[in-house]
């Protein structure tokens, strides 16, 4: 009798087309609800020029939502990862049709409101139907419907760790279902629940007779000729093999695979600042900082007032620091110190309880309120609003020495504030810890963290025992 969970494991990609095919409809529908809810005394037929935009964005959905990654395989994501790329794509999509309308120039014919609502009610929509879907999918997998076979070759500790991993998530329906491995002194043990099964020679017949949807390779990197003997072994076979490298030992930065020239390669160490994040990255930094230096704009004049009074000399203080790719620029703050300060001394780390400022410029940079200058940075493009904090030239040659991974803070934009500054690790604390926040900020960067990072900033960032 044949399995009719396995018939529908295998139709089951069936589910991404209907997803597409439920977001164009969703954002038809959408259209035309806000447009109710705008008009809801109008006549029922709807202007023409509101049922073509309302299509073209429909149409756009179908062409757009692709390239944001929004329908691969959902096994072991996260909602809110999914949730941040359809945000993207979504405006994407809305940012289309405005440029579109405005070229055509026909902007005044359309009510803003109903353009707002759309946007809002699209949203939330395509957001709502994925919840769904998510919570439907967990349901039919812990019945058993949708599962995945995994015949993992390897059971050292890379095969353990994958299968441990795996079985912690159980609701993603990938079941190891035995180890392969050419020590025969684990044969017969489990690990994880699951057994190791025979050696490598045997993987034809396992993968057979086990009906194993996917071969995992977790194998070290000089196991390359193993490799070639199971791809020679499976040549007759269509299982999907996937290699697991063994990369525990490298510190990674935005680990994926890509493709250069037709050539694939593991990215190791990379920046997150490509492609449509270093749009996105931009876009956050312009408009954020042109409406923070607009607002701030009063208590700038009051605190360049200040410096000017305090002490002879020019307001801004230029200094160069080290940004992004580890080239310079030359950073401005509101000047806290004699023109002369380190005339003797020559460029010295700031210390507590240090008595080179003047009194307002102690206030200045207890306060952080010296930074503030940086947003013209931010707008010339030399720095981020978050990001890890640049330094001092002299002082990066001496620290790229001393603290393992330090240049890799330079893979983004230096920012005014950052994950390192909000968690306290400022002033003269610990470099080494400093340079771990910075590192897991760019591991972990996305619009969502930059955002928490600039909201915990008003409350965390400015006032600090080790601002000084």
């Amino acid at each position: 009798m044949v399995n009719d969970r396995r018939i529908f494991k295998n139709y089951f990609s069936v589910v991404s087309f209907v997803v597409r095919s439920m977001d164009a409809v969703i954002v038809l529908l959408s259209g035309v609800l806000a447009y109710v809810l705008k008009f809801p005394f109008s006549e029922l037929s709807m202007p023409v020029h509101y049922s073509v935009v309302i299509f073209l964005g429909s149409l756009l959905t179908l062409l757009i939502f692709p390239f944001f990654g929004v329908y691969y395989s959902w096994r072991g994501r996260s909602l809110f990862q999914l949730f941040g790329q359809l945000f993207l794509a979504w405006g994407v999509v809305l940012l289309s049709i405005v440029v579109l309308v405005f070229s055509v120039k026909m902007s005044e014919r359309y009510s803003r409101l109903w353009f707002a609502e759309w946007a809002m009610l699209g949203l939330f929509s395509i957001v709502a139907i994925r919840i769904i879907v998510f919570q439907v999918m967990k349901i039919m997998r812990r019945k058993g419907w949708n599962h995945k076979k995994i015949l993992i070759v390897g059971a050292g500790r890379l095969g353990r760790q994958v299968a441990g991993r795996l079985r912690s998530m159980s609701d993603i329906g990938l079941d190891v279902i035995g180890y392969l491995d050419d020590d025969s002194v684990l044969w017969g043990k489990r690990f994880h629940a699951a057994k190791v099964i025979g050696g490598i020679d045997e993987i034809a017949l396992n993968v057979e007779s086990k009906g194993v949807d996917e071969v995992w390779l977790a194998l070290p990197l000089k196991a390359v000729e193993r490799v070639k003997d199971v791809l020679y072994e499976l040549r007759h076979n269509t299982v999907n093999i996937r290699f697991v490298p063994d990369i525990s030992d490298f510190r990674l930065l935005n680990y994926s695979v890509t493709e250069v020239a037709g050539i694939p390669m593991l990215n190791i160490s990379a920046s997150p600042m490509t492609g449509i994040n270093r749009i996105v990255k931009a876009i956050e930094d312009r408009v954020l900082a042109t409406l923070i230096l607009i607002l701030i704009s009063p208590l700038m004049l009051v605190l360049a007032i200040g410096v000017k009074i305090s002490s002879p000399g020019p307001i801004f203080y230029r200094q160069e620091r080290v940004g992004w790719n580890g080239k310079p620029f030359m950073m401005l703050k509101f000047r806290s110190m004699p023109v002369d300060a380190e005339k003797t001394t020559g460029p010295v780390w700031a210390k507590k309880n240090e008595n080179r400022a003047t009194p307002f410029g102690a206030f200045l940079r207890k306060t952080s309120l010296d930074e503030l200058p940086q947003f013209i940075n931010v707008l010339k493009g030399e720095m981020s609003i978050v990001g890890p904090r640049p330094e001092r030239t002299i002082f990066v040659e001496k620290f790229k020495e001393e603290i393992p991974d330090y240049m890799k803070k330079h893979l983004v934009k230096a920012g005014i504030t950052g994950w390192a500054q909000i968690n306290g690790w400022r002033g003269s604390t610990d470099l080494g810890k400093r340079i771990e926040y910075d590192l897991y900020y760019i591991e972990h960067w996305s619009l969502w963290f930059d955002i928490k990072i600039i909201f915990l900033t008003l409350f965390k960032g400015f006032l600090n025992e080790n601002a000084y």
